[in-house]
């Protein structure tokens, strides 16, 4: 982090605010419709390909949850030595390649080496993505860049099911992972046109396994990088379980699965609510006050939740406010811990980047899988690990600001308290 003192870093030419804001929104938003697009087609696909266990569908997300996660440890190095442009367009290429395999798979084991492919590229879209952010800006600004890609990065989750089911009226499942494709080469012309190279050539890190292991055991020693990635793999681990088990519950617990695409739409529009009114207060109120109580009422209100389907009051109007809720309060947390989590870690900003994301994204998807295979009928099950993965984030952040919460506090060296 610069000093108070410092002057300000010459910004890169390039796009505007709101263009760059955009770019990195559309760069996330691949991410979220390579998983939600296809949801409404878990069904079909499972048929076509000749799976039995309806939960085993679940590995469709699941696969590409795991090449996502566990590969951000490679690129964060790369993007340090090799500048963040070329590695991110190495990641786009093979996003779009494997979209392409996906949509030629003849078994689903193929078909799930494919995700674990599309995973391992869009890996590269996480990284640099926050890696980009951090070069040009710091603090509550990076928090406010980070909450409105988010926000447009959202309307992708919101209309993916929809997307989804529309290429099903006209074409079987294998095109949903050809449009994948196409947004893919879209934005790779985007980035290849409009992005400038934002890491600046005396900022070049060698590769040398002595540093990069030393820069990945800061990442994950220090107090509050670690300890607000632990808080941020317990929130994604109940998104993922979300994700895993909706397409389920609407179908068997609701008998609803033409509503699907619609109700999931709303609930993600919680998420997107939350995050504007986020971004519109974070530079105000800073980073700590807003996470840390959207984190208590995040998992107060799935507690509410959980406690009215496990006494058989679940319907899919309970479902739809509830969760909806939930997810607002969700849409007020993730941009505010990824970005506390960076907040010292300017230095190696590619590297930490990696090494958190390897943390929240590979073990917040084995424990949103976790969650999804518990489906049983009812949404208990998904409810009660909103309640834990709540209570364990709240647990990290505690553990992380020494107990003290809610407070804006002096990063080391930091111009401003987020």
């Amino acid at each position: 982090m610069t000093s108070p003192s410092a002057p300000p870093a010459v910004q890169p030419k390039g796009p505007g605010f709101p263009e760059f804001v955009c770019l990195i929104a559309c760069l996330m938003a691949l991410n979220a419709l390579a998983i939600d697009s296809m949801l409404p087609a878990l069904p079909m696909i499972g048929d076509a390909l000749g799976v039995v266990r309806e939960n085993d569908r679940q590995w469709i997300v699941t696969a590409y949850l795991l090449g996502f996660g566990v590969t951000q440890v490679i690129y964060g190095p790369l993007a340090d030595r090799f500048g963040r442009k070329p590695i991110l367009m190495v990641g786009v290429t093979l996003y779009v390649l494997f979209s392409v395999l996906a949509a030629l798979a003849p078994t689903f084991e193929m078909l799930l080496l494919a995700r674990v492919g599309t995973g391992v590229g869009a890996a590269a879209l996480r990284v640099l993505a926050v890696s980009i952010v951090r070069d040009r800006y710091e603090g509550r600004t990076m928090a406010r860049v980070m909450s409105l890609s988010f926000l447009v990065f959202l309307g992708v989750p919101i209309l993916a099911p929809s997307i989804g089911a529309a290429i099903l009226t006209m074409g079987p499942w294998p095109w949903i992972f050809g449009v994948l494709a196409l947004a893919g080469s879209a934005v790779m012309l985007w980035v290849a046109i409009r992005l400038p190279e934002t890491l600046h050539v005396e900022d070049r890190l060698p590769i040398q396994p002595a540093r990069i292991l030393g820069a990945f055991r800061h990442a994950l020693t220090e107090r509050k990088s670690i300890g607000y990635t632990l808080a941020m793999t317990a929130i994604t681990g109940a998104l993922f379980g979300f994700i895993n088990s909706s397409q389920q519950i609407f179908e068997h617990v609701f008998h609803a699965a033409n509503l699907f695409p619609l109700v999931f739409a709303a609930i993600a529009g919680g998420i997107a609510a939350g995050t504007l009114v986020n971004a519109a207060l974070v530079e105000k109120l800073g980073s700590r006050l807003i996470a840390h109580s959207a984190l208590v009422a995040f998992t107060a209100t799935a507690a509410v939740h959980a406690t009215v389907s496990a006494l058989g009051h679940e319907t899919i109007w309970t479902f739809a406010i509830l969760q909806g809720l939930t997810m607002f309060f969700f849409g007020f947390i993730a941009g505010n811990l990824g970005a506390m989590a960076m907040e010292s870690m300017g230095h190696i900003a590619g590297t930490a980047s990696s090494a958190q994301g390897f943390v929240s994204t590979t073990f917040g998807s084995l424990t949103g899988f976790f969650i999804g295979q518990h489906f049983a009928g009812t949404a208990t099950p998904l409810l009660m690990g909103f309640v834990v993965c709540g209570l364990t984030a709240l647990a990290c952040a505690f553990w992380a600001e020494r107990g003290r919460l809610f407070t804006a506090r002096h990063a080391p060296g930091a111009a401003t308290p987020t």
